[in-house]
C-alpha cells in the first residue's frame, strides 16, 4: 500500500488509509482543528497587550522604562516560539502531528496558568516564555497538517486560510480583551487564553493524524511487520537533525541569496505588524483620547484585511491559472503575484498612516491604513512562504523554512521592543512608519525580480541538489514534502 521512490516511502494515490482519500467532512473537521490551535497561540502572544498599562501599574515598574518594560512579556512569548520551528519537525516525525498539538497546547497552558497568577513580573516573563516555548509546534504544525490532506492544486488556497488562522487570532486578542481587562484585570488576559486553550482541546478530541509516515508506521505495528521506511528528510541522528534545522538553516542565511533575501523581506514586514499591537493603542490613546474598548474594536481593521487577502490570494492564484498558465503547468514563479500586488499596499499604507496619525484627521483614516498593511503583509507571506516551499528537495525545504520561521519571529519580538523609543527619540509616530516606508521600497520590488532571476537563483543554489531527480521519479513537490515531519 505504499510506493518508494528514490528511497523515500509514500502511501500509494488509492491507499485508503491515506489522509488524501479522506471524505470532505473529515478533511473539513481536520483542516478547522489544525486552524483552531494556530489560532489560539497568536491570541495568546497579541491578547496580553490589551493589559500592558495595568502590568506596568500593578509591578510598579519605572517610569522612565514603564512603556518598554511593559512589553516584554509580549516579546519573550514570541522569542518561546522562535524555537518552535527548530524541534517541531523533529518531534513530529517520531510521535505524529496528533500527539504534538495536544502536548503542546496542554503544557502551553500550564504556563499561561502561572503567568495569569504571577506575583512578581519576573515570573510573568518566565511563564509567558515558557507559554510560546512549549505552545509554539501548533503554529508550525499547521503547515505539514493541510499539505497531509489537501492536493497540490490547492497549495495557495490552503495558505491562504494558515494565514487567516494566524492573523486573525493575533487581531482578536486585543479586540475581545480590549472589553474584559478594563473591567477586570490584566490577568484575564491570560484567563481568556486559558479558557480558548481548553475549548480548542475540547474540539480536538476527535482528530486523526495525518502525518504518512505515521501511519505507516502504525499499521506496521498493528500488523506485526516492518515499516520499511526511508530514513526521514529532517534527520536520523542529533548531528543530522541539527544539521537541518541548525546549521543548514545559519548558511542559507548568509549564502543563498534567494532565501536571504525573502527571509530578510518576511522578517521586516512580520516585525511591522507586530509593532502595531503596542503603536496603535499608544497613538489612538494619545491623539484622538480612546478608550481601551475602541482601541480593542480598531483591530478589527486587521481581521477585515486578512480576509480580503485571503481572498485575494486565492482569485489570483484562479486568475493566473485560467488566463495566463490555460493547459499548461505554470511557472513555480507564478506563486510571486500575490507578493507583487501585497508589496504595493505595504509601502502605500505605511506613507499613509504616517501623514494621517494625527488630530486633524479622522482617526478611521490612520485605522483604516492599519488594515491596509494587514492586507499586504498577509498578500506577500502566503505567496513568498508557498514559493519557498516548492523551491527545494525537502531536506532544503525544512532548512529554509525553518530560517525564515525563526527570523520572522525574532523581528516580531524585536519590533514592539524598541518601537516606543523611536517614536519617543523622534517625536511621534510620524517619521518611525516614514523610515519603515523607505525601507520598504527596495523589498516592494524583490518579488518582480525574482519574477524573471528565481529559476536561476534556484538552479544554483547548492540547497537544491536532487531536486530535478525528485521530479524525474514522478513527483510532485507537494509529494515530496509530505515525507517531512513538520511545517515551519
Amino acid at each position: 500500500m505504499t510506493s518508494p521512490s528514490d528511497g523515500h516511502t509514500m502511501m500509494a494515490p488509492d491507499d485508503p488509509d491515506s489522509p488524501m482519500n479522506w471524505s470532505l467532512y473529515t478533511k473539513t473537521y481536520t483542516s478547522l482543528v489544525a486552524f483552531l490551535f494556530a489560532f489560539q497561540v497568536t491570541f495568546a502572544a497579541t491578547a496580553y497587550t490589551a493589559g500592558v498599562n495595568d502590568v506596568a501599574k500593578e509591578f510598579h515598574l519605572q517610569p522612565i522604562m514603564e512603556p518598554y518594560k511593559a512589553v516584554v512579556p509580549l516579546s519573550v512569548y514570541l522569542f518561546g516560539v522562535f524555537f518552535a520551528p527548530i524541534y517541531t519537525p523533529h518531534l513530529s516525525e517520531r510521535f505524529g502531528r496528533r500527539p504534538i498539538y495536544f502536548i503542546a497546547t496542554f503544557t502551553s497552558a500550564l504556563f499561561i496558568i502561572g503567568a495569569g497568577f504571577s506575583q512578581t513580573f519576573a515570573s510573568l516573563v518566565v511563564c509567558r516564555f515558557f507559554a510560546g516555548l512549549f505552545g509554539g509546534p501548533s503554529v508550525v504544525l499547521i503547515e505539514g497538517t493541510f499539505a497531509d490532506i489537501w492536493p497540490a492544486k490547492y497549495t495557495n488556497t490552503y495558505y491562504a486560510f494558515i494565514g487567516f488562522a494566524q492573523y486573525t487570532g493575533a487581531a482578536f486578542g486585543p479586540v475581545i480583551l480590549g472589553f474584559i481587562v478594563p473591567v477586570e484585570s490584566w490577568r484575564w488576559t491570560q484567563f481568556v487564553t486559558l479558557m480558548l486553550q481548553l475549548a480548542v482541546l475540547l474540539v480536538a478530541i476527535g482528530v486523526p493524524e495525518t502525518y504518512q509516515r505515521e501511519i505507516i508506521r502504525r499499521r506496521a505495528r498493528r500488523a506485526g511487520t516492518p515499516h520499511n521506511l526511508a530514513p526521514a528528510a529532517s534527520g536520523t541522528t542529533f548531528a543530522s537533525m541539527a544539521e537541518v534545522t541548525f546549521i543548514n538553516p545559519v548558511k542559507l542565511t548568509f549564502t543563498d541569496p534567494l532565501v536571504m533575501s525573502i527571509t530578510i523581506y518576511v522578517g521586516f514586514a512580520f516585525g511591522v505588524v507586530f509593532q502595531w499591537f503596542i503603536l496603535v493603542p499608544a497613538v489612538l490613546s494619545m491623539t484622538y483620547n480612546y478608550t481601551p474598548q475602541k482601541i480593542g474594536l480598531a483591530f478589527l481593521s486587521a481581521v477585515v484585511g486578512t480576509f480580503l487577502a485571503a481572498v485575494t490570494s486565492i482569485l489570483i492564484e484562479q486568475f493566473a491559472l485560467r488566463v495566463f498558465f490555460r493547459n499548461k503547468t505554470p511557472p513555480l514563479e507564478h506563486r510571486l503575484m500575490s507578493a507583487m500586488f501585497g508589496g504595493l499596499f505595504l509601502l502605500a499604507s505605511l506613507f499613509w498612516i504616517a501623514n494621517t496619525a494625527a488630530p486633524n484627521f479622522n482617526p478611521l483614516v490612520p485605522i483604516t491604513g492599519t488594515g491596509a498593511y494587514v492586507f499586504g503583509n498577509m498578500l506577500v507571506l502566503i505567496s513568498l512562504v508557498p514559493y519557498i516551499f516548492d523551491a527545494f528537495p525537502p531536506r532544503g525545504t525544512l532548512s529554509a523554512l525553518t530560517i525564515m520561521a525563526t527570523f520572522r519571529l525574532a523581528m516580531a519580538g524585536v519590533v514592539p521592543l524598541v518601537i516606543l523609543q523611536f517614536v519617543t527619540n523622534l517625536h511621534g509616530g510620524k517619521w518611525p512608519l516614514m523610515i519603515f516606508g523607505f525601507i520598504q521600497v527596495p523589498f516592494m520590488l524583490l518579488p518582480f525580480a525574482l519574477f524573471f532571476l528565481g529559476p536561476k537563483l534556484r538552479a544554483s543554489s547548492r540547497f537544491s541538489s536532487g531536486m530535478k531527480e525528485w521530479q524525474l521519479a514522478g513527483m510532485t513537490a507537494h509529494e515530496m514534502h509530505n515525507g517531512m515531519g513538520g511545517g515551519a
